[in-house]
């Protein structure tokens, strides 16, 4: 009886173990099962994938870096090649601008001398006409100059289609140079040969003499073109019927190319109607005409009437006439 008990508890005991063993393998089992080893291995895989794709793009970015840093060195040499340029373009433009300089203070001691020599015709003009009289003539009828005495001019332009074709830049330039015999006026009017003011602001009145009137005038003039019929017995007529004045020496000087009126006389004999000779003999105003070449190459009788008018007119009105026979 005994020995029968001790055995059995033994083998309880025995049993208990192998159960709690194989439970606490099981167990194990079921712990680990989630983690496996081919898991861990893709992972590491993973990682080196990485690593080789991190240095390709570090190795990528040294060599972006290595290309901005030529770049950059060639970008230094060029703008210290564009300085150097620079510096040579500022050395001639200084040297430019000192040859300018001379020029103008060249050209400042002609006009100054321009000025004197017109000043000094203005009054070689007056003592000639004290010594000589106001019904003095050349003997020989020709027309060697025009006589620059007056105070006030007044400039009568044929704006027509001829005109502006063909002689309009030698107009401009034929207007300058009248100026420019003028050191100085009291006033300046400028109309068409309709008698159609350049400014109508100042229609009644006279133009300052200025610089930069006269500029205004010569800007103005390059673009100028109201309706002109190619005769200029309006504008003769506006221009002493609007500005004469018995204190006032004035002069017109009239541009054009050519006559479409009907009858020279009658122009000579309106012209003598309203520019009156004073107590002296002399006319009220001067009247100076310029004929221009438009029509020379192919002449024709309203070239030939233009001329006879405009020396008739300049004959009886203390005036000169000068035919243009090229342009220049």
């Amino acid at each position: 009886m005994r020995n029968r008990r001790g055995i059995e508890e033994f083998s309880v005991s025995f049993l208990d173990v192998i159960c709690c063993g194989f439970g606490a393998i099981i167990l194990l089992l079921m712990i680990t099962k989630t983690v496996a080893p081919v898991l861990l291995e893709e992972s590491n895989v993973n990682l080196e994938g990485q690593v080789v794709a991190r240095e390709d793009a570090l190795f990528e970015i040294r060599g972006q870096i290595n290309e901005i840093r030529r770049q950059l060195t060639d970008s230094e040499a060029d703008l210290e090649t564009k300085l150097e340029e620079l510096a040579e373009l500022q050395r001639q433009l200084t040297e430019i601008l000192g040859q300018f300089d001379s020029l103008q203070e060249s050209q400042q001691e002609v006009s100054t001398e321009n000025l004197k020599l017109a000043a000094a015709k203005q009054t070689l003009t007056d003592e000639m006409e004290r010594l000589l009289g106001l019904d003095f003539r050349r003997t020989s009828g020709l027309v060697g100059g025009i006589t620059v005495d007056s105070e006030y001019i007044i400039f009568v332009i044929d704006t027509s289609g001829s005109m502006h074709s063909v002689a309009w830049p030698q107009v401009v330039r034929k207007v300058s140079e009248t100026l420019s015999i003028y050191p100085r006026v009291k006033g300046i009017q400028v109309m068409n040969d309709m008698g159609d003011y350049m400014f109508s602001r100042y229609q009644g009145a006279w133009i300052e003499d200025t610089p930069a009137l006269r500029n205004s005038i010569i800007q103005t003039l390059q673009s100028w073109a109201p309706f002109s019929n190619s005769s200029p017995v309006e504008g003769i007529t506006e221009a002493i019927n609007t500005y004469y004045d018995p204190d006032k020496r004035i002069s017109i000087y009239v541009f054009g190319d050519d006559f479409t009126g009907n009858s020279i006389e009658e122009v000579v004999e309106a012209v003598d109607r309203v520019n009156l000779a004073d107590d002296s003999g002399r006319r009220r105003v001067r009247i100076h005409a310029v004929g221009f070449p438009v029509y020379l190459d192919r002449p024709n009788n309203r070239v030939y009437r233009f001329a006879a008018l405009m020396r008739e007119l300049a004959y009886r009105n203390d005036g000169s006439f000068v035919g243009l026979a090229e342009y220049q």
